[in-house]
């Protein structure tokens, strides 16, 4: 069950969950009926999973927006996609065993009905805690819906079909990383029925009931023979720690940093070693714990999920602090900051294919760490020209940056969870693959909590109007000094990971933790 969310103006590639359990439910034969129905069914999670990704996508150019028509709270933007990715992260591993356990059409209708619902809530919402909590509400069910998408690929199609089943998915990863930013820009500019930022959210109507109506009728039904427990215990307490962690930080700033916001945070950690204790005992009592202890005693998994987490948290700094710098700071318009962002998605693509098909099998490790290095090079050069060029800065000027730092990261995000899985024993695959996006939507959450300190922190509570654009560049640059160290951070991390990690190609099946061969994704 993997998932790469990052909210973000202009986001690295996000890969729908892989299946990692086999199915009671043979593949559909080809030809005939039989073979016209399973092709439906693919365009229907198809279809899901791209609306997932572009509404992660669509948001962050949509907030500056957001806050002023409704006069939302530094911390209260914060938590429009700070929420959404918490909820995401704590119900992955949980919404995967659902559908395992009740069938993956079923909580697949579940959460495509929820994630629509909650959709219509978000551009109904009538002041920022509505949207908030609606917000919350899609995370929660885009976890029930999104780790169905490639199970029921993989219930519906034989192995030898997957190969090029799994590059229509990469086709519709690189459209929805381009048009998602667009489309929010796009929708917000052109303020439909004056309806200012709410279409972003409304779009999803159509598309959400069309993928309802259609997936009751095209989807087969399938479920693991062998499936693990629920682990609601777990989930509750990794929520609660999460939040005892995160909204302290996000809140700090506003309040004054209050004592008990220290005192929160400190009793987060009181709360994680309750879950270890918890999750020590749940595996021994009946072998379905939410997270398998055992596999941090291998070393390239602890160090790569310590990457993943701190790669999240990078990523959640600056694509918030991004879209504000430009649309607040610098005044841009929603167009123009969608529009500033393609070429980091062009690049992110671009070397995400070279790294995997190229790169990574003749240099191994050194390809991530590269990245890492790229990447925090570009971050500097973008210290560098936004210091240099002001408020005066254009689009053009940004591209260099902007390109150095997606071509570094698509070193990074294409290979790294291969590399992280690479020495996990074969019957922990599944759950390993399901807690390396789970920690990374973790991060993410962090980093958007981390905005308060970085970035608000660094400015005046009075400022005048002479004084806004300026003090956004300032904090702009200060966040991004924290994304470089960050990435410096990563690159130490990584010699930890092997230094040949194990590439999944097409025709190189990976086996899951069943025995049965499926491919894996990067």
């Amino acid at each position: 069950m993997t998932s790469t969310h990052t909210p973000d103006p202009a986001p690295a590639p996000h890969v729908p969950p892989a299946a990692t359990t086999a199915t009671v439910t043979a593949p559909a034969d080809a030809g005939g009926a039989g073979d016209r129905r399973r092709w439906f069914a693919l365009a229907i999670v198809m279809t899901a999973a791209f609306m997932d990704l572009v509404d992660v996508t669509i948001v962050n150019i949509a907030i500056p927006s957001i806050q002023k028509d409704e006069g939302a709270s530094f911390s209260q933007i914060q938590w429009i996609t700070a929420g959404y990715a918490l909820a995401f992260a704590a119900g992955l591993i949980t919404g995967g065993r659902l559908g395992d356990i009740h069938g993956r059409k079923r909580v697949f209708l579940l959460g495509i009905g929820g994630f629509t619902l909650a959709s219509a809530l978000c551009g109904l919402a009538a002041n920022p805690e509505m949207l908030v909590a609606s917000r919350i509400l899609q995370g929660g069910m885009a976890a029930l819906m999104v780790p169905q998408v490639l199970s029921i690929v993989h219930a519906t199609f034989p192995a030898h079909e997957r190969g090029k089943v799994f590059g229509l998915f990469g086709a519709i990863v690189g459209l929805g990383a381009v048009s998602g930013p667009l489309l929010g820009a796009l929708l917000t500019e052109w303020n439909l029925f004056g309806l200012e930022w709410r279409p972003i959210f409304l779009i999803n109507l159509p598309v959400g009931i069309a993928g309802l109506v259609l997936g009751s009728r095209f989807i087969t039904e399938s479920r693991a023979p062998r499936a693990l427990r629920l682990d609601l215990v777990g989930v509750a307490l990794v929520t609660l720690g999460l939040l005892m962690l995160v909204y302290p930080l996000t809140r700090g700033e506003e309040l004054g940093w209050p004592l008990w916001g220290y005192l929160s945070m400190a009793g987060s950690l009181v709360v994680l070693a309750v879950l270890v204790a918890y999750e020590r005992r749940k595996s021994a009592r009946d072998g379905s714990p939410l997270v398998e202890l055992s596999l941090f005693r291998v070393k390239s998994f602890a160090a790569g999920i310590a990457v993943q987490t701190v790669f999240g948290v990078a990523l959640g700094i600056f694509f918030l602090v991004w879209t504000l710098y430009m649309q607040f700071g610098l005044g841009w318009s929603p167009l123009r900051a969608g529009l500033t962002g393609v070429p980091f998605s062009i690049a992110v693509s671009a070397a995400a294919g070279v790294s995997v098909q190229k790169l990574v099998p003749r240099f191994g490790r050194k390809v991530l760490q590269a990245g890492a290095l790229v990447m925090a090079a570009g971050v500097l050069l973008y210290i560098w020209e936004s210091g240099r060029y002001g408020l005066a800065i254009t689009s053009w000027q940004m591209a260099l940056p902007l390109v150095v730092m997606g071509l570094g990261m698509g070193l990074i995000v294409a290979p790294l969870t291969d590399a992280v899985l690479s020495q996990v024993p074969r019957e922990h695959a599944g759950s390993a693959s399901g807690l390396i996006n789970t920690v990374q939507q973790m991060g993410n959450a962090l980093g958007l909590g981390l905005v308060s300190v970085v970035f608000f922190g660094t400015m005046s509570d009075r400022l005048t109007p002479a004084r806004i654009g300026p003090a956004y560049v300032d904090a702009f640059q200060n966040a991004l000094g924290w994304v470089a160290a960050v990435l410096a951070v990563i690159f130490l991390l990584m010699f930890a990971l092997p230094g040949r990690p194990a590439q999944h190609v097409e025709g190189d099946p990976a086996e899951d933790r069943t025995g049965e061969k499926e491919p894996a994704l990067a």
